[in-house]
């Protein structure tokens, strides 16, 4: 066996052996090589290095005897006569260790001498898999010496201090750590973009009996959803054969990925080009026209952050177009774009609307993980959250996530703005504050329990953003009544999930934003009764079809529920809601059923539902329950109120979708969409009229978040 690995230890080739050779400048001497002539001392110099390798040298077990590949040395013989490895280049980890290990097991020798004064040598090697003995030239030194281009410089060099030599070496040694790049993304801070599509990927795998994990608070960390689910795995399986860097990015790399050993980030285009057909609208074409950047990274073991920044211009669907026009701010700007941001025109009919969304990701302890950014949160099992959802546009938040034990409890403090002209203060938007808390609670291996609230303040009395909320402690119900009874809006909700086996769940949400049992329990259908409930399940593998999965969910708020009194204390952001898209006094049913295989997808979906709209003819100007914007003190009646008052209106969204994962790293995929929608008011206003379109879209998408045009 040694014979062997000495063998292949001497296929070494030449890097480079150009020697400004002096009578001044003497190599490093081994014990062997003492009484060699100074013109020999380099070749002997090469062999004890070769026999000191082939002693200490240990082929790694995870190398096949046919392992190919290559190993670059630079190493060092300092003015102490001690080996140091400066860079090692190796494809495969364990062998870059063991030539590290044995250049740090080299004997002392005698050190290089300059005019008879100890100084530093460098030398450099290249090893090539598989080494083979037969391909030594017994006339070549393998190794080489690097050298300055001139005595002057040596010279120069040998003047300088030890701190300073090296100091000078810092940034190549900079250069040289970095390490081939290792998917250190799947197994840290960083959150998983939060889509559906991209979720239900690995839904199953952390919901399957006897898994310790809390599902419901999302977006996820790579490094919470590891422990389930291999991306690294997964992304090998859909890798293409390509031998090309245009090839290697476009189908399975980021854009650019670096990685050292306390450090790693990548950075990829962000894209969102889409143009399709509405049936219904009054111009030519609906297109999408998304440029950015996103970037993520590590520091340490404990540090994460991302940022994407988008450049957008778009118009939708007329109907889609009309909601966000609905939305308006104060202001010059003629739209909010839902899920988005405020929106200017660009050109006659389209909107320009830039976003972009941001955090810092630290887990300081094994426990507990700070996130601080600009961006959304999303807490339920289910398509809809009726506690938090993504629906708005994105906004600042502190997030606190604690596990342990069975428990995991989440804190978020968000800062939030009402924008609608009749809410501004001397043409500033008003801000607004929202703490939340959610305990969830793994009761068994099948069941979870969780356990909701909220908070919402303004800045009344220049009181800012109130300490008292800081308070990580669930229940602030108490500190409501402590800061005054018109100071905050709270709400109470919970959740439960049930796992009927591995292929299938049962999932619910409970909201309530009024408790009063005399009304309750009165049956006289009171206005105060503002709650709402969800019900849901999850089939994995339906009918025993591999990566199908058919999901189901009903979702009902009564009227008035997440509005408020004052002007500003409702549960909404940017004239969007934080819960239901839709607001309130509604039922809704989504049936959704997805496929994947290898990198295609399909999705087919149907949210069909009754809700109540406000009149606003001028006559009748009440709040009905669905706008939660409105005072719910303008409501026509105390009591029979009903989901559905107002103007009575169905409506039906249907889509189906086929879609093609083009880059797993950067998640960008290119799809095909067609989607009908039928919105059937029982009476017509200017606000409330019927609409039947069918809407055709395809492009290319970096999924990053979620688009809800079911409306």
């Amino acid at each position: 066996m040694k014979t062997f690995i000495l063998g292949l230890l001497l296929t070494c080739s030449v890097v480079s052996y150009a020697q400004d050779r002096t009578v001044y400048l003497v190599s490093p001497r081994f014990e062997n090589c003492k009484d060699t002539p100074v013109k020999q001392l380099d070749y002997c110099f090469n062999q004890e290095v070769y026999k000191t390798i082939y002693t200490k040298f240990k082929q790694p077990e995870t190398l096949t005897v046919d392992y190919k590949g290559e190993v670059a040395i630079i190493f060092e013989v300092t003015k102490k006569g001690v080996f140091k490895t400066v860079y090692v280049e190796a494809e495969n980890k364990e062998l870059k260790e063991e030539v590290n290990r044995v250049f740090s097991d080299f004997p002392i020798i005698e050190p290089a001498t300059y005019s008879g004064n100890p100084t530093f040598k460098q030398y450099s090697m290249t090893l090539y898999f598989p080494l083979n003995k037969k391909n030594i030239p017994s006339d070549s030194p393998a190794v080489a010496e690097t050298k300055s281009d001139n005595l002057k410089e040596v010279n120069q060099i040998e003047q300088l201090t030890a701190l300073q030599q090296q100091a000078k070496k810092e940034f190549d040694s900079v250069q040289k750590a970095i390490t081939k790049y290792s998917n250190k993304a799947y197994t840290s801070q960083v959150n998983i973009p939060f889509s559906h599509e991209n979720y239900s990927r690995f839904d199953q795998d952390i919901n399957r009996i006897g898994t310790n994990s809390h599902t419901a608070s999302k977006p996820f960390r790579y490094e919470d959803v590891s422990n389930y689910y291999d991306f690294s795995a997964e992304n090998d399986k859909l890798n293409k054969k390509t031998d090309t860097w245009v090839g290697r990015k476009l189908w399975n790399q980021h854009l650019a990925q670096i990685q050292g050993e306390d450090y790693w980030f990548t950075v990829d285009p962000i894209l969102d080009l889409q143009l399709g057909k509405d049936t219904d609208a009054d111009f030519g074409s609906t297109y999408n026209n998304t440029r950015g950047l996103y970037i993520q990274g590590g520091l340490g073991g404990k540090l994460s952050f991302s940022a994407s920044v988008f450049e957008n211009q778009g118009r939708f669907a007329q109907y889609y177009n009309q909601y966000a026009e609905s939305l308006k701010a104060f202001g010059p700007d003629p739209a909010i774009i839902p899920g988005r941001g405020i929106a200017k025109r660009f050109k006659e009919d389209g909107y320009d609307y830039p976003v972009a969304e941001a955090y810092l990701s630290y887990t300081p302890a094994k426990f507990l993980n700070v996130q601080f950014g600009h961006g959304k949160q999303f807490i339920g099992d289910g398509y809809r959250s009726l506690l938090q959802s993504d629906v708005a546009s994105p906004y600042p938040f502190l997030k606190l996530n604690t596990t342990f034990w069975k428990i995991k409890y989440t804190n978020t403090w968000t800062w939030l703005k009402d924008v609608r002209d009749a809410a501004v203060v001397d043409k500033a938007f008003r801000t607004k504050y929202i703490a939340n808390h959610y305990l969830s609670w793994n009761v068994s291996k099948r069941f979870n329990l969780g356990l909701f609230e909220s908070v919402i303040w303004e800045n009344s009395n220049d009181r800012g953003f109130d300490i008292n909320y800081l308070n990580p402690l669930i229940f602030f119900r108490a500190i409501e009544f402590e800061t005054g009874q018109g100071a905050g809006n709270a709400i109470l909700g919970a959740s439960a999930k049930y796992k009927l086996s591995d292929n299938a769940n049962l999932y619910g949400q409970f909201i309530l934003d009024e408790f009063s049992l005399s009304d309750v329990t009165g049956g006289n259908k009171s206005w105060k009764n503002k709650f709402g409930f969800q019900l849901g399940a999850k089939y994995y593998n339906a009918f025993k079809v591999k990566n199908l999965m058919l999901q189901a969910e009903y979702n009902q708020v009564r009227p008035y529920t997440y509005s408020h009194n004052t002007i500003v204390l409702n549960y909404a952001h940017n004239n969007q809601p934080m819960a239901h898209l839709w607001g309130a006094n509604f039922r809704e049913l989504v049936l959704i059923g997805r496929y994947q295989k290898d990198r295609w997808f399909g999705e087919a979906k149907l949210v069909t539902g009754v809700r109540g709209l406000d009149v606003n003819d001028g006559t009748d100007n009440f709040s009905y329950g669905a706008d939660i914007y409105k005072d719910y003190n303008d409501r026509p009646f105390d009591t029979g109120v009903t989901i559905g008052q107002g103007i009575k209106t169905t409506s039906i969204n249907a889509s189906g979708q086929l879609g093609y994962l083009v880059n797993p790293a950067s998640n960008l995929k290119a799809f095909v969409n067609l989607s009908y929608r039928n919105f059937n008011p029982e009476a017509q206003t200017a606000s409330v009229y019927n609409n039947s379109t069918v809407w055709i879209n395809f492009g290319v998408r970096t999924d990053l978040f979620n688009w809800y045009f079911d409306l």
